[in-house]
């Protein structure tokens, strides 16, 4: 079944499964300590110009977001994030039980959090009836397939250093925002002041896997601890971190993302000839926000899977893959078509 739903349901890129087949010979050294993976961390470093950095790996986006902010929180501190972020509504309070820090979420437009937003969420210091602000944590892509700029990225790095804190990047979609942006890593990381991030890879070709990257050894001290207590520590870690070797050598990182938004962006501009489609959010990565009669999506969910997103006004969200292709979308848009043509809210 092809479908729209999310860039989890496509399958693995073939380069992908060569690399994990080609790793499945002989024996090698368990948890971590083998070729493919001293490989994959010096990737990360080369791209990132920083010969210093202690990339770790992980299974998925919500164990690496969770051991992230482990690595950055106390019990009493408190994670400040855009009310529609991924550790705020599709991590079970994950962050939450596993940091005992609390969350605290900011209403936003887009899905972007700004220093204007933040400040007001900015007060307590030093008082012990407070939890203690302690990081700002943004998605990049956001949740709404919004792309933060390097110059908003580094408004918000300059605000929390200034208030002792950290910025966290969830950047389980990150190589979008580096196509869309046409930027490198470095550059939207590294160079903005971002203090810890991650890099995605389940949702861009990958089988499974996430790279957590701390940007000072301060943040990397006990990452290993909380990697195996969330239970985020891989035993035949060279089949997760060979996948990331031709990922990041080959550029498949980067292709990938390229694909996936062009696809969207090519749905949008579809999408957007038809009468009645309201599109809520402007397509900077892959993913497609869109509003239509309910008696017009129910019928199309009938034939295409996809995600509501805000049912009180029957917003819905499409994704597309490293893999959509032009027939997915030539087929889809003649569907919505015959749907809408014929439906009574748009005849008259």
């Amino acid at each position: 079944m092809r479908s729209f739903g999310s860039d989890n349901n496509s399958g693995v890129h073939p380069r992908i499964l060569a690399a994990m087949a080609q790793a499945n010979s002989d024996h090698t050294i368990a948890y971590g300590d083998d070729a493919w993976t001293r490989e994959a961390e010096e990737c990360i470093r080369v791209m990132l110009g920083n010969s210093e950095i202690e990339p770790w790996f992980l299974l998925n986006g919500t164990g690496a977001n969770v051991v992230a902010l482990q690595a950055c929180t106390l019990p009493f501190h408190s994670i400040l994030c855009a009310s529609t972020a991924h550790i705020a509504v599709d991590e079970c309070g994950a962050p939450v039980k596993l940091t005992g820090a609390a969350l605290k979420e900011i209403p936003t437009p887009d899905g972007k959090l700004t220093p204007s937003l933040v400040l007001p969420h900015l007060h307590g210091f030093g008082f012990e009836h407070h939890s203690q602000p302690k990081v700002i944590a943004i998605s990049q892509t956001t949740e709404l397939g919004t792309c933060y700029t390097p110059d908003e990225v580094s408004a918000l790095a300059d605000l929390a250093h200034a208030h002792g804190m950290v910025l966290f990047v969830d950047g389980t979609r990150i190589a979008n925002a580096c196509a869309y942006l046409d930027l490198s890593l470095k550059e939207i990381t590294a160079d903005c002041g971002v203090d810890i991030f991650t890099l995605g890879g389940t949702k861009n070709g990958l089988m499974f896997g996430e790279a957590l990257i701390p940007l000072h050894k301060e943040l990397a001290e006990h990452i290993r601890y909380y990697r195996k207590q969330t239970t985020q520590l891989y035993s035949k870690m060279r089949f997760l971190t060979a996948q990331f070797i031709p990922y990041l050598t080959e550029g498949l990182w980067l292709q990938n993302a390229r694909h996936s938004n062009a696809a969207a962006q090519k749905l949008h501009d579809e999408m957007r000839k038809i009468k009645g489609i309201q599109i809520t959010q402007p397509v900077q990565s892959n993913a497609v926000f869109f509003i239509l009669p309910k008696e017009v999506t129910d019928r199309l969910r009938e034939r295409y899977f996809f995600y509501d997103w805000d049912e009180s006004r029957n917003e819905m969200r499409l994704v597309c893959s490293w893999d959509t292709s032009a027939e997915d979308i030539s087929h889809f848009i003649a569907y919505v078509k015959q749907l809408t043509l014929g439906d009574k809210f748009f005849s008259g």
